[in-house]
């Protein structure tokens, strides 16, 4: 029994005097049991992201938090607030990389470059806007002053009203140049009329250059900021042009009169009026304007550009002009393809506003896809961009408004492109929060991104594809990918889809891109081709 005392005596003596580090391994422990859980939570958030395919495995949302997987909340945008036809409400911003993540990532892995940053062969070509003689004269006879009275152009003023978004406005402006000088009268800065879509008040010093606007036309037309002030009491003589392609003629035999009456006409809707095939000169004008006088106001271009930048930080870049807006889906007739839902919601707008279905109404949505007059949907810009040589770790920047559908509708091209990037996820903290309630200057930032992109593409046609296409040309014709739509439509519905191995559609996809992917195309080859997306003959020589 003594031994007995002895020995617990001697136990329990011990344990006493240990006692503290005791405490110490047993807090350890618990640190040790609370971090495996954590780890265990995390690499378990991890595989759930990796599953369905989200975007990245930690989101940096816009304040600059992280956020489980893409559950920042960010609602996906659709027209008059109605509710996205899937069930994703998450924006695109939850499904492009931050750029401070990707700063982040260790041994990311680069483009290779190869085949699909392979630049066209320009042949030589450059820009050179070689006026005539006689236009040159004519010029220096509007622009004098002398006998203590005003030249003819000083006592003429045309007022115009450009409307849409910013590159059909672009258009208008650059037309509206070309009818001043055909009239021999003083432009007063367009009105930028409050798109009904967007809400958008910009006005043209908002977005435009406008003191490089004046300066570079110095020589062809006299730009004025506002009507002198004994012209401000004067009633304009008021027009709208409901005429399609009409040329100089046209112009001096409906204005020219009225002009030299009222000394002040109004003119609107000057949208795609003008004439393609106008002579040699004004042409030239027109590429004068669009590529070299009409630029961004310097705090929009000095945003554009950084954000142009930190995409060609790591190689080359594809700037991807989407197109797959709810109002392009109503516009050209055609269905998402992302489920019945989403086809009723599409067709019962398209029902409720008819006029906005531009051309050929007799057309069912179908016979529209098989046409190849539909953008193209998300597994098949995959197919093409693949088949074109893109790979997994080419760097896209996607171009335009929300997808309808929202995550949903482009989700096959973030799974095989998941380096996917937008001015929103670009952009440092502060930097484009000032532009957000004007769309024209943030699709003025995609502009610019495109613009200085190695390869551009645009999913559908438009006014922003036609501006890229003569623009890019004109700076050197840098790769610019037209998708043969009908021809993938045909070859993705037909029998090399199941019978046929994938590298052999690709042969075939490369094969009809050929002569697709922005090599020098004379614009005279084709009746009414527009100079700016054609700039060759007339604005680019060799």
């Amino acid at each position: 029994m003594a031994d007995a005392k002895l020995s617990n005596g001697g136990l329990h003596s011990h344990n006493r005097a240990p006692s503290k580090e005791i405490r110490r391994r047993s807090l350890l422990l618990i640190r040790a049991t609370s971090a495996t859980r954590l780890l265990l939570l995390l690499l378990a958030l991890h595989m759930s992201c990796t599953i369905f395919r989200f975007a990245i495995p930690l989101y940096l949302s816009p304040d600059r938090r992280f956020l489980p997987c893409t559950m920042a909340g960010n609602p996906a945008l659709h027209s008059q607030g109605e509710a996205a036809p899937s069930k994703s409400k998450r924006g695109m911003a939850s499904l492009v990389h931050k750029k401070e993540r990707e700063e982040t990532e260790e041994g990311g892995e680069k483009d290779d470059g190869g085949e699909f940053w392979r630049q066209p062969d320009g042949l030589g070509f450059r820009p050179c806007l070689n006026f005539s003689e006689e236009y040159r004269r004519s010029s220096r006879r509007m622009m004098e002053v002398g006998g203590g009275e005003e030249a003819t152009m000083r006592r003429r003023f045309l007022m115009v009203v450009v409307s849409g978004g910013l590159n059909q406005q672009r258009n208008q402006i650059v037309d509206a140049v070309v009818i001043a000088r055909i009239l021999e009268a003083a432009l007063v800065i367009p009105i930028l009329q409050v798109n009904a879509i967007w809400g958008d008040e910009s006005e043209f010093a908002d977005i435009f250059d406008e003191v490089r606007f004046k300066k570079e036309l110095k020589d062809d037309v006299r730009v004025v900021s506002s009507l002198p002030p004994n012209f401000l009491t004067a009633r304009p003589s008021a027009d709208s042009i409901r005429q399609f392609d009409i040329d100089e003629q046209w112009i001096l035999s409906h204005f020219l009169g009225r002009m030299k009456r009222n000394r002040v006409l109004l003119l609107r809707g000057l949208d795609s009026r003008l004439s393609k095939d106008l002579g040699p000169d004004l042409q030239k004008l027109r590429c004068k304007v669009a590529f070299s006088a009409l630029q961004f106001r310097p705090a929009i271009q000095a945003v554009g550009n950084a954000l142009a930048a930190r995409m060609a930080e790591k190689g080359p870049y594809l700037a991807l002009h989407l197109r797959l807006e709810k109002d392009v889906w109503v516009r050209t007739g055609c269905l998402p393809g992302l489920g019945a839902e989403a086809d009723r919601v599409i067709h019962q707008e398209r029902t409720r506003k008819p006029r906005l279905l531009t051309s050929r109404i007799d057309m069912l949505p179908h016979q529209r896809y098989l046409a190849g007059l539909c953008p193209l949907r998300a597994t098949e810009i995959v197919r093409l961009l693949k088949a074109l040589g893109a790979s997994a770790s080419t760097r896209i920047y996607l171009a335009g408004g929300q997808p309808f559908g929202g995550e949903e509708a482009v989700r096959p091209l973030l799974s095989e492109f998941p380096k996917l990037y937008n001015k929103t996820s670009l952009a440092m903290a502060g930097e484009i929060e000032q532009f957000e309630h004007q769309p024209s200057v943030m699709a003025a930032l995609d502009y610019i991104v495109c613009l200085k992109s190695q390869v551009f593409m645009a999913n559908h046609g438009g006014n922003m594809q036609r501006a890229m296409q003569g623009h890019r040309a004109y700076l050197g014709h840098r790769k610019h990918i037209t998708p043969q739509k009908k021809g993938l439509v045909q070859l993705f519905m037909g029998n090399y889809t199941s019978t046929t191995d994938e590298q052999e559609v690709h042969d075939v996809i490369r094969k009809m891109h050929e002569d697709s992917v922005g090599a020098p195309s004379n614009r005279t080859d084709r009746k009414g081709r527009d100079v700016i997306a054609y700039p060759v003959p007339e604005c680019m020589c060799r």
